[in-house]
């Protein structure tokens, strides 16, 4: 297949949504196009190898017709196909975050047998687990649960997906996920957290985990989403409340104490907020008049603010002509986001390619993909996977190429050491998340 799908000097297919994981980076084109780029080696961009790419780049060969949806996890990623019910994924495989009926990574989309024909609402993809909401309002979840961010009344994992018996009679309308826990919003308005709770992360005024769904005392509520360790939602008058960890700011409040139950963000009460999305240590939200908000940690320019320091309330993120902002979405060092004119922007940490610009480094105000955008200055092209076969090098075992790296040391109660700036020492300034074994 030509290496190419797109003349420079034509205007690439309009962007539907974006997505980003860990270190890499999603988007869904009109016309069933799927891109991804950034980091490769777990499989996560779906092109069948390793290799990171540093461009957006066509997914060849994956022909699942209407697309709706793309969702990454950290280091994995899924598709629902509408017209036929299916839903994929593909990338690290480790705890059953697939939901394939194993731990083995996957290199190129594979359909979630067990979720065949099920009509699916929304998917949400944490850090090692993934939720489905059905269009009847059922929650399914699968992936890692030692915290019991499955919602399922134990600590063990699910390599299947399994019905959250909880919401038995509850119609749930969004899901989110965190690195270890789980929030949720009825059709009613209610909110539900469950899984890990150190740092008040579920809302529920303790710190203490949650092994199934438990009902959050709050105003009525219509958007959720998660960070790693903290939790946004936005009321029905258009609000925003955050509550959890607040190390580098990432609640937004002015200050870097952590909140056990909803707080509103009075920095931005006099906006309506129409969208939201959490990363690793930062938080964005898009307003109903198309502008968009950052905060957090800062330390790669993820907040997007200019400046690479934390910001502990929310700071106006600018674009080139001031252009509306239509969608936002966070990784974990990185977000991406397109405007109503259709341009994709990114920023944040660069390192494996995952701001799609050609190059490694990193950016602290937005910057266009030029592959995406009908702004761009065309000197690129939207580029496609090798032509190599679909089924090729589709299972590999995690133990065969790597070890884990040990998890990251959690504070103990009432630590109040240095904050902002990436001051925790127990946070990775690289994006390693596992070494390979030395042959």
């Amino acid at each position: 297949m030509d290496a190419a799908i797109s003349a420079a000097h034509e205007a690439p297919p309009a962007v539907v949504l974006v997505s980003a994981g860990a270190s890499h980076s999603v988007a869904l084109l009109a016309g069933n196009v799927l891109c991804t780029w950034g980091r490769g080696e777990d499989g996560q961009l779906g092109h069948g190898d390793a290799e990171d790419r540093l461009v957006p780049t066509v997914i060849t060969g994956f022909e699942a017709p209407g697309i709706t949806s793309v969702i990454c996890g950290a280091d994995h990623t899924t598709a629902y196909s509408e017209d036929e019910h299916q839903v994929y994924s593909w990338g690290w495989g480790d705890f059953g975050r697939l939901g394939h009926g194993n731990s083995t990574d996957v290199f190129t989309p594979q359909p979630v047998k067990a979720l065949q024909g099920i009509k699916i609402k929304q998917l949400a993809c944490g850090d090692s687990h993934c939720l489905a909401v059905t269009m009847a309002g059922e929650v399914l979840s699968w992936g890692r649960n030692q915290n019991g961010q499955l919602g399922l009344g134990t600590t063990e994992d699910s390599l299947l997906p399994q019905t959250i018996q909880a919401f038995e009679g509850i119609s749930v309308k969004m899901i989110a996920a965190g690195a270890e826990h789980t929030a949720a919003v009825t059709e009613d308005g209610e909110i539900y957290g469950w899984g890990w709770g150190r740092y008040g992360n579920l809302g529920l005024g303790d710190r203490n985990d949650r092994l199934v769904p438990e009902k959050v005392s709050s105003v009525e509520m219509v958007l959720v989403a998660c960070g790693w360790r903290h939790t946004i939602t936005v009321s029905s008058s258009g609000s925003l409340y955050t509550y959890g960890w607040s190390k580098y700011g990432q609640l937004g409040h002015g200050d870097f104490e952590d909140h056990l139950v909803p707080h509103k963000v009075e920095a931005l009460k006099d906006s309506s907020t129409s969208q939201i999305s959490g990363g690793w240590r930062h938080t964005m939200a898009l307003t109903s008049d198309g502008k968009l908000y950052g905060w957090g940690w800062n330390k790669f320019g993820q907040v997007g603010a200019g400046d690479n320091a934390d910001h502990c309330s929310p700071a106006q993120v600018n674009f080139p002509e001031e252009q509306k902002v239509a969608q936002v979405a966070c990784g974990w060092r990185h977000t991406l986001a397109f405007t109503e004119k259709k341009n994709v922007f990114a920023w944040g940490r660069g390192t494996s390619g995952q701001l799609g610009h050609g190059e490694i480094v990193d950016r602290n105000t937005p910057v266009i993909i030029d592959a995406l955008s009908p702004d761009g200055p065309g000197s690129k092209k939207l580029e496609s996977s090798a032509a190599i076969p679909f089924a090729a090098k589709i299972w590999v075992s995690p133990s065969e190429r790597y070890a884990l790296v040990p998890d990251e040391k959690v504070a103990k109660s009432g630590d109040v050491s240095a904050r902002g700036n990436g001051a925790d020492a127990s946070v990775p300034e690289n994006d390693v998340k596992r070494m390979r074994v030395s042959s």
